[in-house]
């Protein structure tokens, strides 16, 4: 039986959100299946124009 993931719990509930997955799951996830989803929300971003960077408003150098 696996271990729960390593992360932190802000971490969690960050990945939690973004994946749409219950904290529960996401602990118990296979790290190959996180590192798959992870890589496919990254696509699913990258595809869209997203940066990653959504909730940090860019400072303009006037």
């Amino acid at each position: 039986m696996s271990r729960p993931l390593q992360i932190s719990p802000d971490t969690a509930i960050k990945l939690s959100k973004q994946l749409g997955v219950p904290i529960e799951h996401l602990m118990h996830m296979p790290r190959h299946i996180l590192l798959q989803k992870l890589a496919e929300l990254a696509k699913s971003e990258a595809e869209a124009g997203g940066t990653g960077n959504d909730d940090k408003p860019e400072q303009s150098q006037s």
